[in-house]
């Protein structure tokens, strides 16, 4: 029974993009911060962060691209 309950409690990508968000930006709530944790997966904050990165990485290329041409 508790192997379906931890199951039941994994984070959706919802969750997990919101996470990485917040987490970008420095501000979140302490409540919020302690139910990500307990809900989140190391491999689902690794994945996330690096998806997040890459994101953050080609927003910056374009907006260089759109002003330098």
């Amino acid at each position: 029974m508790r192997v379906k309950d931890k199951k039941s409690n994994k984070a959706g990508y919802v969750q997990v993009a919101k996470a990485v968000f917040w987490a970008f930006s420095g501000i979140r709530k302490n409540t919020d911060h302690a139910a990500d944790v307990e809900s989140l997966t190391m491999k689902q904050v690794v994945i996330g962060g690096i998806i997040g990165a890459a994101i953050f990485v080609g927003i910056l290329l374009l907006l260089v691209n759109l002003i330098t041409n």
